[in-house]
């Protein structure tokens, strides 16, 4: 019987200039489904210990889930590989096209290894993969490349995933951008296709994608599309995005403001959906089959920047690149925001360093370049360092290109006090002082300082948690909460669907979606086992690739520095805080004290790994 899967993944070889398909087992659907899962398990299973994340042995991963390429809701694509940026576990995801086309050329997951000894792009067309010299294109911008590769190959329908400069020039938090103008954006995958003299991956299929039970597939698809049309969370998402939570999270004291020291901003409302759409938005746009349409499509009207086109500054870099870096102008902010993509740059990360330099130069632990005024308010400041890192121009440019986590402790002395970050990934923009789960969030999560692994931060600031009393400030009673959020997180994420979709879509919906799409008997508690899974065997992975608990921390600014403002105001996260709050995790989990998944734990999960430390 026909069901979602393709049942092959495509293997290219760039250092022998060669491709193969490999078989995908029932039993590898059935204990990883898709997405993370198949990521996961293949990087455990391919990279050893001590992996160059730059060296021709890392693979680079694109995977689809089970329910891409279907008229189901909300769908994503994720990509898989070891972090330059944090040296551990790395899934990066993307909305858009590019996810669904790799669906339709035939094939769950495309692979990438090895090393080119010359720039070079790969073209796929269903079956047919060629691997093109790309030396012309070196030096492009994404959105250059993408035109130019669709001239050359004569179809504007092709997909295109690439880099821009500072992918090729290994800038550690280089993204790679998916079509259309979506980012896989977080940990550096960007620099691992660039190391690889990779510039982009260009697809077209024809396929169609079969379903085990059409009928029941649509009731199923019916059932999320009306789920979401009720959810007025989702009404929110489609009215104004992620960019309302600007305001949102400068009323709760967790907005960066000036490096994190502070959790508000006096002139949050100009970054928020209320300045965007008087200085930028122009109508709604959606990635492919997705309702909730939260995307804006938009120019810069007025100003310095006028006839800039952008799409909506989410609020992750509306908030580091404006507030952190005390930048009120949200056209000046969409400008710096665009040169990130354009470079193929994390403007989350370059947000966070410019901030840190900033502060920094602010101190005296740095110069600033030379006729540069580096200091907080700056646009034309925040605009040098965003060349001259994309770039690796000059001596700070270089020095930052390399991660906030390696900046600091290359300049020493206290400016490691002033670098956010979280196992080496930049923090995000949830200041964590006033909800002590978000810290614990971040504390543990898979790829270093992410909020996108479970989001306490709603059910702490409206007090509950499955019907029970929970204090935002409390360092107790958060475990249950964060294990649950993470479990689910990771069980979704294999799928791949859109956070945004859950915030609509039920467990049983996504369940039913996935019986129906695979023939497979699923029910949430098969999705949150198999996130279980997941996240102990990256765990594992991380274990074996250096970590230990001893980088389950928070930065110094969260820990031994109290909030100067905001509802919160005079708390932290302290280390007696943390201390507990990781006991218990750990206890929770099935993990020993230092943070080493229990055989039993494993055995229960299926998990066949001896942990590094066991």
């Amino acid at each position: 019987m026909p069901d979602t899967y393709t049942n092959k993944l495509l293997v290219i070889d760039l250092s022998r200039k060669s491709f193969e398909t490999i078989p995908v087992s029932d039993l590898f659907k059935t204990d990883f489904i898709g997405g993370k899962g198949f990521g996961a398990k293949l990087l455990s299973d391919m990279v050893p210990p001590g992996t160059d994340p730059l060296g021709k042995d890392n693979p680079l991963m694109f995977m689809t889930g089970p329910l891409t390429g279907t008229m189901a809701p909300a769908m994503r694509g994720c990509v898989v590989t070891k972090s330059p940026l944090t040296g551990i576990f790395l899934d990066s995801y993307f909305g858009g096209s590019f996810s669904p086309e790799i669906k339709y050329a035939g094939f769950d997951g495309i692979i990438i290894k090895g090393q080119a000894k010359n720039p070079v792009y790969i073209w796929i067309n269903d079956d047919h993969v060629e691997i093109r010299d790309a030396r012309h294109l070196w030096g492009t911008d994404i959105l250059e490349s993408n035109r130019l590769i669709k001239n050359e190959l004569r179809d504007e329908t092709i997909k295109i995933a690439g880099i821009g400069q500072a992918g090729e020039n290994q800038v550690l938090f280089a993204l790679i951008g998916c079509e259309y103008n979506r980012q896989a954006g977080r940990g550096g995958a960007g620099a691992v296709m660039g190391s690889k003299n990779l510039k982009a991956i260009a697809i077209k299929g024809s396929k169609p994608v079969a379903v085990h039970d059409p009928k029941r597939f649509q009731a199923a698809c019916a059932k999320a599309f009306k789920e979401l049309e009720e959810s007025p969370d989702v009404e929110a998402f489609r009215v104004a995005g992620t960019a309302a939570s600007v305001d949102y999270a400068n009323e709760t004291g967790l907005l960066p403001h000036k490096n994190y020291q502070s959790g508000t901003f006096s002139k949050a409302s100009q970054l928020s959906d209320i300045g965007q759409s008087r200085h930028i938005w122009l109508g709604s746009s959606a990635c492919m089959g997705c309702p909730i349409r939260c995307s804006k499509i938009g120019a810069v009207r007025t100003g310095k920047y006028k006839g800039i086109v952008t799409d909506i500054v989410e609020y992750e870099s509306a908030a580091l690149m404006g507030a952190n870096l005390d930048i009120s102008d949200i056209r000046a902010v969409a400008h710096l925001v665009k040169l990130c993509d354009l470079y193929g740059m994390d403007s989350m990360s370059t947000g966070n360093l410019i901030g840190f330099a900033m502060e920094a130069c602010e101190k005296g632990l740095i110069k600033a370049p030379k006729g540069i005024e580096l200091t907080f308010g700056n646009v034309i400041a925040a605009e040098h360092m965003i060349h001259a890192i994309a770039g690796q121009k000059g001596k700070l440019g270089k020095l930052l290109s390399k991660g906030v986590k390696q900046a600091a402790r290359k300049i020493g002395g206290t400016a490691v006090k002033l670098a956010v970050h979280t196992k080496g990934l930049e923090s995000p923009a949830w200041g964590p002082r006033g909800v002590s789960g978000m810290g614990l969030a971040y504390m543990t999560t898979d790829r270093g300082g992410c909020h996108q692994r479970g989001f306490p931060v709603s059910y702490e600031l409206a007090g509950e948690w499955e019907g029970k009393p929970l204090d935002p400030l409390s360092s107790e009673g958060k475990a249950q909460m964060v294990i649950a959020l993470q479990n689910y997180s990771a069980g979704r994420d294999t799928l791949v669907n859109c956070d945004f979709g859950s915030y609509g879509i039920s467990a049983e919906t996504y369940a039913e979606l996935l019986s129906a799409a695979t023939g497979k008997k699923a029910d949430p508690d098969l999705i949150i086992k198999t996130g279980e899974r997941i996240w102990n065997l990256v765990r594992c992975f991380n274990l074996a690739q250096g970590l230990d608990a001893k980088k389950d921390i928070l930065p110094h600014r969260f820990v031994k520095e109290c909030l100067p403002d905001g509802p919160s105001k005079g708390h932290r996260i302290s280390e007696k805080d943390m201390d507990y709050m990781r006991q218990e995790y750990y206890q929770s989990r099935g993990w020993d004290k230092n943070g080493v998944p229990l055989d039993t734990t494993l055995n229960r999960l299926g998990i066949g790994y001896a942990g590094p430390h066991q």
